[in-house]
């Protein structure tokens, strides 16, 4: 017992013992990193979220906006024709609601503009992502080349590699979907645009048609007041020629 005698505990502490207690407590420190930046990689994809619904709600409200606005136009054209019933102020009153009709349409194709951008920006940050996630699995295949060895250990890193060439898939497959999805979106937006488009076109053929029928309804009036004056006319001459052969008659006499 002379010259002493070992502690075993003491020396795995230390990370002793032919360095697997200090090997082990590195691959936990590294596990716990790994799970830090899992979390902190979450946290960023929340707030990219949150980022998201932030920008889809004030899209929303910009919808609302030209929504009243559009109403409120509706409300000044109605109230416009009320006052003057037609004529002069009514074709003032649409050349402005043509005028802000192409305001619209500006404003519209802009949003559209704008849409465009952000979807394409959120597909770049999702490649960025996903180049995020291939570095993630690249370091650990690397931790699980320094950890592995033997046939065991390759066979089961050819496993993990093909799990993770599924995931892969699964992710382009998901990716494609809300590709698609976004299309169908973006085609019905362009569909509803031509319906908006087509609406106000027929607006526009209405307002034609009242003006013809105004026209047309003035042209009867003029006519009803020329009947009036030839009857007026037709009546004085009746008179003249009935004091004339009064007169003749007392002349007679």
């Amino acid at each position: 017992m002379r010259g002493g005698s070992r502690n075993p505990s003491s020396e795995r502490e230390r990370g002793g013992g032919r360095g697997g207690g200090g090997e082990r407590e590195r691959e936990r420190e590294r596990e716990r990193e790994r799970e830090r930046e899992r979390e902190r990689e979450r946290e960023r994809e929340r707030e990219r979220e949150r980022v998201r619904k932030r920008e889809i709600e004030r899209e929303r409200e910009r919808e609302r906006e030209r929504e009243r606005e559009t109403e409120r136009e509706r409300e000044r054209e109605r109230e416009g024709q009320r006052e003057t019933g037609g004529g002069i102020e009514y074709e003032r009153v649409s050349e402005r609601k043509n005028r802000r009709g192409g305001e619209r349409e500006i404003e519209r194709k802009r949003v559209a503009e704008r849409e465009k951008r952000e979807r394409e920006r959120e597909r770049e940050r999702e490649r960025e992502r996903e180049r995020e996630r291939e570095r993630e699995r690249g370091r650990e295949r690397e931790r699980e080349r320094e950890r592995g060895g033997g046939r065991g250990g390759r066979e089961k890193e050819r496993e993990r590699e093909r799990e993770r060439e599924r995931e892969r898939e699964r992710e382009r497959e998901r990716e494609r979907e809300r590709e698609k999805r976004e299309r169908e979106r973006e085609t019905e937006r362009e569909r509803e645009i031509e319906r908006e488009r087509e609406r106000e076109r027929e607006r526009e053929r209405d307002r034609e048609r009242e003006r013809g029928d105004r026209g047309e309804r003035e042209r009867e009036r003029e006519e009803r007041e020329r009947e009036r004056e030839r009857e007026r006319e037709r009546e004085r001459e009746r008179g003249s020629e009935r004091e004339e052969k009064t007169e003749e008659e007392a002349i007679d006499r």
